[in-house]
């Protein structure tokens, strides 16, 4: 998720148990090899491994239109230490898509298919080259005709997110379309789209034939939602994460921010954070209504801490 799931956010998350992976948000391929710094700016957990500080290893996403300069993007981003590479195919923002990005590129299964057999032929075979597609751009038309055309090529995974690029993130999520592909496919499909709870994963699970799950929102909605999955597939019942965990979690994420961006940056995050967790939390709603309007770290630190914070979980 662009300007949501950063460095910071994946440690955040992570740390709190649940996750397998994380992917970086994507990283924009258009007309050269980029640099060094570029990925270690959107992946910095290459300085240390290519995974977070918990231990969860970390793709670098990939977005653009040609195979020739993805693929020699994807072969610098394995050299630098990448345990994996992603293809974004599902990118709905119109921004993106104008530029022939993202789920633009679901109206010509065949480059797509061409950026994928390129990555793959460029990156190690010790490296996952995985895609993440949507249901098709304006309908679900050519979904069949855009599975064949993956099928064709070895990746090692492919994410779909269920819906049309059209749809937006509006709901339903349409899981039955996933078992097509999870009957045609070579290889393991990992369902996208309205998972907020253990509940929708077995739904999902059931509906799709998928066992595997990617988190977008519902992570940010609910910090804890990976390890609950995690403990409803394994029978056992994670503690509650309840509002205090996550009002420490919002001053810990402040004090990054500070730490690693301009101050005068550090505090829009924790608005952006504080509006999917009133979701689920209602007093992430009450606490927004009171920060909104605050610029300063100093004040939204004192905001955060506020013991009527924790008194009202």
């Amino acid at each position: 998720m662009e300007g949501v799931l950063d460095a910071i956010m994946r440690d955040q998350l992570t740390a709190i148990g649940g996750y397998e992976r994380c992917v970086t948000e994507f990283v924009r391929v258009s007309q050269t090899l980029l640099p060094r710094r570029v990925f270690h700016r959107y992946a910095p957990e290459l300085k240390h491994g290519g995974v977070t500080p918990s231990g969860v290893p970390v793709f670098v996403q990939l977005l653009g239109s040609d195979p020739a300069l993805m693929a020699a993007n994807a072969a610098r981003a394995a050299t630098l230490g990448a345990p994996g590479i992603d293809l974004n195919f599902g990118c709905p923002a119109k921004t993106v898509n104008r530029s022939q990005g993202g789920a633009a590129l679901l109206r010509t299964p065949l480059l797509i298919r061409s950026i994928c057999q390129a990555v793959r032929e460029h990156v190690p075979n010790t490296v996952p080259v995985t895609a993440k597609i949507r249901l098709g751009y304006d309908t679900e038309d050519q979904f069949e005709e855009i599975l064949d055309a993956l099928a064709q090529v070895e990746l090692s995974e492919l994410t779909i997110h269920a819906r049309t690029r059209r749809q937006g993130y509006r709901p339903p999520a349409h899981w039955h379309q996933l078992s097509k592909a999870t009957q045609k496919m070579p290889y393991p499909v990992i369902a996208n789209g309205e998972l907020w709870s253990p509940s929708d994963v077995a739904r999902c699970a059931a509906i799709s034939g998928c066992d595997t799950f990617m988190l977008a929102r519902g992570a940010l909605c609910r910090p804890d939602l990976a390890a609950a999955i995690q403990g409803h597939y394994r029978g056992i019942e994670p503690p509650v994460f309840a509002w205090p965990q996550t009002q420490e979690l919002l001053i810990q994420f402040l004090e990054r921010n500070q730490q690693t961006y301009d101050e005068r940056y550090a505090v829009n995050p924790v608005k952006q954070w504080l509006m999917y967790l009133r979701t689920y939390y209602p007093q992430a709603g009450a606490l927004f209504n009171e920060v909104k309007r605050i610029n300063d770290p100093t004040q939204m630190a004192q905001a955060l801490m506020a013991p009527s914070r924790s008194e009202a979980a």
